[in-house]
């Protein structure tokens, strides 16, 4: 194996290593078969098959015997727990309702002769309400063998309820796919966010390792957040400590680093913190590939030690956390065993930090010394307990795995693969369906290709994609490279292989707009009823839940709250309480319309896509590896698969070249620089050379972009040779113009082209019922300049002039974009279309519009803001306005006020700059929106969308005010009637193409058609 090959093969085992432990859950594992640990010994477990529904452990209630336990029921896009489970030993007499559903619930007997559940033979249903409440809840009450288990929730769980139940009764996750009314805006994050405010917060901390152990480093760090805010002291600090990693696994480095900073002198005070720290920063250390800096802090001595047994008595641990360390599992045995000793938990960090020197090591060459050390590590954790604390099972299996790779370079080729498989086993009984336990399989499978052994590489490969079922795994684009690689080899790029591929390159992570696609496709799939009247307020609830929150957790962590702000913490925990109680009541009645039931989050499969294009049209996916690209082309008939000539770091800096001679900003101005043709034929050959002749030729390609891609459009790359030589003998010429391009054969020349973030919204975007809107045009733009008695000017300078840094200058509303454009597309529609300028085009006044929903095209023609007023303020995208004369008017149409906006519109066009540019995670936080903003498309062009807008309309750069160009090309779309959106962009390209003054790309390419192009423009 080359170096290099050996560093793309290490970078995601390293992070997956990342997440450990400082407090380490610790149990008894059963002897069960893989996959199946007993629920006894879990705190957590997926409820169904689906992933949409988990339980959570809760706190014993009062009384509680050795062996009861309760649960949390909670499921996606629900705020609060939508149920409850018990587990009671009662004998063989059941305890009344009351027992369940509370003394003041009324509860009448249920459906007769419903279904039993799995695993209890009779089991009684009922209705119950609470007095005051208008929502009913199912409860569930069934005994075995001495135990009575109960379930209680909403009705619109019910099956929730039920799976629950019967998982608790089997001692195992009962298969079986939950229904729930969903819609489509609630995240895996967002979900672990949920999940970690509806338990204690020493609780949280502990879910929160298990979820890291299990390389889900996002939701992790959603209990660790939740940890960090409501415990104190050492738990605190530790929970802490695991917030600045995670912002490490998760890339954000300048910020872990000043996390890491303010916690150093606390970590300094404990044995145990500083041995955490000091493994944590080691690890941030390598997730940023700087190995000597690892070491550097891997071989600094510790600023304390245990001296004595009176500084050991000094480690506290809270006691709820100390019962859950147990190393042998009291719901088991009915003994209560000592928690972790500090020294224990030292140990087991000791072995971390053994482990972590051999990773750095091996990085740097020094693979004997490499080899040394992970026996050390493997020593020490098979020493404490006798090997048995679960919560280091993973890292057991990472340390396997890298024993695994040193036998497979010494040639012990059987060696290696019985250590692969003794790691996946460690995974499969302790974190089952885990990224963790899919890093390890990909890890065995990698080998299997490696020896030679297609056949089971292949079969591995395939079980992996299956058991992910299209969710998103961005942990295993590495891994998967071997996979592709025999796919396109020994496939030769036919059908098959190309189905295979694009299952595949479902789990590589997607733009948060295919989370806002799929919402919204889900709101219009019955057209205007009420139930997608209803299923809008479920959505808006959700995002007013998610703002609500996120300001009072500011609040909340005020040091000393002074009594207004006391005040205002409990106005706005009531307020919080009050929409969870209203989100509630949306969903159970959504429930009633089977279309808003999602039952799972199914993948796409090629032939489910290739039947949703037509004749002529062609769709082309891009998805890049760590060292390779591959890319799928699908026609109704056809389909193939290869690998790019080009590996993902050679496409960026291709595309950086072609940026870089189409626009730069600098000083505040945009600069055009003669287009690198070369580089853009150059581009084209390498990404499809195989289809290079059948491209132009399609009518219609929707491209799916990955990586670079998604910044630059393809309607720019040149086709055939003969372009480049003819404009390079130009230049030869005296005179010549280096910005004529004529003659020049553009992919955009002869084919429609459209931008998909992913196969699956694509296909729910084309399934979307129209616009029903009554009215055919609204144009938005030229606002007003600030002057000296503008409403919101003296606002504006008092703030700037305050030391506000992170408000735009006055200067930036000075120059308006002419409303000419929109004057010229409006006389196309004549009573039907409506302009909105000057002091009337305010963000206040956008918000009340009435009507906005009646428009079907939706056309802002304004200066954009996509990046920040100062290096160091976080960027807003944003639409300029003029300002309103009310006192919240900022002259800005935020992404969240977009998002919030109800329009209904086919489409939306922003002519403006870098529209088609990312957003925030802040941002998206500030809209209530959850995942995503770190794409290209994920701002502006998601804001709309999550407003209601079906096909966007965006540019890629500063849009040009030279030669009217921009202009034109907007106008040229409504130059004929009944022309598909993609359709028309074309058209109205090719006349700018073929004029002298703006045949350069910069003219005429930014705009890229974000949807389904191939809708009708105007109805």
């Amino acid at each position: 194996m080359t170096q290099s090959k050996d560093k793309a093969r290490f970078i995601l085992p390293a992070l997956a290593a990342l997440g450990l432990m400082g407090t380490l859950p610790a149990s008894q594992t059963a002897a069960r078969e893989p996959g199946t640990a007993s629920l006894s010994l879990r705190d957590t477990f997926p409820i169904g098959s689906n992933g949409l529904c988990e339980a959570q452990i809760l706190a014993p209630e009062p009384g509680a015997g050795l062996f009861d336990r309760r649960y949390s029921v909670i499921c996606r896009d629900a705020a609060a727990p939508v149920g409850t489970l018990w587990v009671v030993k009662t004998g063989n007499a059941a305890p009344p309702p009351a027992r369940f559903a509370g003394a003041d619930a009324r509860c009448t007997d249920g459906a007769a002769g419903a279904a039993a559940v799995t695993g209890i033979a009779t089991v009684q249903r009922f209705s119950c309400a609470k007095e005051g409440s208008v929502l009913r809840s199912d409860l569930l009450i069934g005994n075995r063998g001495g135990r009575t288990y109960a379930a209680s929730g909403l009705t619109a769980y019910a099956k929730a309820l039920e799976l629950g139940m019967a998982s608790l009764a089997s001692d195992a996750v009962v298969p079986g796919i939950v229904e729930i009314p969903l819609t489509s805006t609630t995240d895996a994050v967002a979900f672990a966010r949920q999940q970690a405010e509806a338990i204690a917060a020493d609780q949280a901390l502990i879910e929160a390792y298990r979820r890291s152990n299990a390389g889900e480093f996002a939701e992790a760090a959603e209990f660790f957040a939740a940890s960090s805010a409501a415990l104190a002291g050492p738990g605190a600090a530790e929970a802490r400590l695991n917030e600045a990693l995670q912002q490490s696994n998760l890339g954000n480095f300048s910020e872990s680093r000043r996390r890491f900073a303010e916690l150093r002198s606390v970590s300094a005070t404990s044995p145990v913190l500083a041995r955490l720290q000091r493994n944590y920063e080691a690890m941030d250390a390598l997730n940023q590939r700087q190995s000597a800096r690892a070491l550097a802090l891997l071989d600094a001595p510790l600023p304390v030690e245990f001296a004595d047994n009176a500084a050991l008595a000094d480690l506290q641990i809270g006691p709820a956390l100390a019962g859950q360390l147990a190393s042998e599992s009291g719901r088991v045995t009915g003994d209560y065993a000592l928690s972790l000793t500090p020294l224990e938990r030292a140990q087991l960090l000791d072995g971390q930090h053994a482990y972590l020197k051999a990773t750095v090591l091996r990085q740097m060459g020094r693979t004997e010394d490499a080899a040394g050390f992970l026996r050390t590590a493997e020593a020490i954790f098979g020493d404490v307990r006798g090997g048995r604390v679960v919560s280091i099972m993973w890292l057991r299996a990472q340390v396997l795995g890298e024993l695994a790779e040193l036998a497979e370079r010494s040639g012990k080729q059987g060696e290696a693969e019985r250590l692969h498989k003794q790691g996946i086993t460690l995974l499969e009984v302790t974190y089952p369906g885990s990224p963790a336990l899919g890093t390890a399989r990909a890890q065995l499978a990698g080998l299997f290709a490696r020896s030679g052994r297609r056949d089971e590489a292949l079969a591995l490969y395939r079980t992996i994609i299956a058991d992910a079922d299209g969710r998103a795994m961005p942990s295993l684009r590495s891994l998967l490279t071997p996979y592709f690689g025999l796919l396109i080899d020994e496939g030769r790029g036919n059908e098959s292989a190309a189905g295979d591929l694009f299952a595949a390159s479902q789990l590589l992570q997607r733009p948060g707009l295919a989370q806002t696609q799929a919402a919204l496709a889900r709101e219009l799939s019955g057209g205007s009823d009420e139930a997608s009247q209803m299923f809008r307020t479920a959505t808006n609830l959700g995002r007013g839940i998610e703002q609500l929150r996120t300001a009072l957790l500011e609040l909340e962590t005020i040091p000393e709250p002074d009594a207004g702000q006391t005040a205002l913490i409990a106005e706005r925990a009531a307020r919080l309480e009050l929409l969870r109680q209203q989100q509630a009541e949306v969903l159970d009645k959504l429930a009633a319309y089977p279309r808003y039931r999602a039952v799972t989050e199914q993948a796409i499969t090629l032939a489910d896509l290739q039947a949703t294009l037509t004749e002529g049209e062609a769709y082309v996916k891009l998805a890049t590896l760590e060292s390779d690209a591959y890319v799928i082309y699908a026609t109704r008939d056809a389909a193939m698969a290869w690998r790019a000539d080009a590996t993902p770091a050679q496409l960026d800096k291709l595309v950086s070249q072609i940026r870089d001679s189409i626009a730069v900003v600098e000083g505040g101005q945009v600069l055009t620089y003669p287009f690198d043709i070369v580089r853009a034929r150059e581009l084209y050959v390498r990404l499809f050379t195989p289809v290079a002749d059948e491209l132009p030729k399609a009518r219609h390609i929707v491209f799916e972009p990955d990586g670079a891609l998604l910044k630059l459009p393809i309607n720019l790359l040149v086709t055939d040779d003969a372009s480049v030589a003819a404009y390079q003998a130009r230049m030869k010429q005296q005179g010549a113009d280096e910005y004529d391009l004529r003659g020049t054969k553009w992919l955009g020349r002869t084919t429609q082209i459209s931008t998909s973030v992913a196969a699956s919204a694509f296909r729910d975007v084309r399934a979307a019922p129209p616009s029903d809107g009554t009215r055919a045009y609204l144009g938005l733009g030229e606002n007003a300049p600030i002057g000296a008695a503008t409403p919101g000017a003296s606002r504006t300078r008092a703030a700037v002039e305050a030391g506000e840094k992170c408000l735009w200058s006055p200067n930036i509303w000075a120059n308006p974009i002419k409303a000419d454009e929109l004057r010229g597309a409006a006389a196309r529609f004549g009573e039907g279309a409506r302009i909105l300028t000057g002091a009337a085009f305010t963000d206040n006044a956008i918000a009340a519009l009435p009507d906005l929903s009646e428009y079907r095209i939706l056309h802002f023609a304004t200066h954009g803001l996509v990046t920040a007023p100062q290096p160091q303020c976080p960027p807003r995208p944003a639409l300029l306005t003029s300002f309103d004369s009310a006192e919240g008017s900022d002259g800005l149409l935020s992404f969240a006020e977009i998002f919030g906006l109800r329009i209904d519109a086919d489409l939306v066009i922003l002519s403006a700059c870098d529209t088609a540019g990312s957003a925030t995670v802040g941002a998206t936080r500030e809209a209530g929106v959850t995942g995503g903003g770190e794409f290209a498309l994920d701002g502006l062009v998601r804001a709309f969308v999550g407003a209601g807008g079906r096909t966007v309309l965006a540019s890629h750069w500063p849009v040009p005010d030279d030669f009217n160009a921009t202009g034109r090309l907007i106008s040229g779309l409504f130059a004929e009637n009944g022309r598909a959106t993609a359709e028309a962009l074309k058209a109205s390209q090719e006349a700018l193409m073929d004029d002298a003054e703006t045949s350069h790309p910069f003219y005429w390419s930014a705009f890229a058609v974000v949807g389904d192009g191939a809708a009708k423009l105007a109805r």
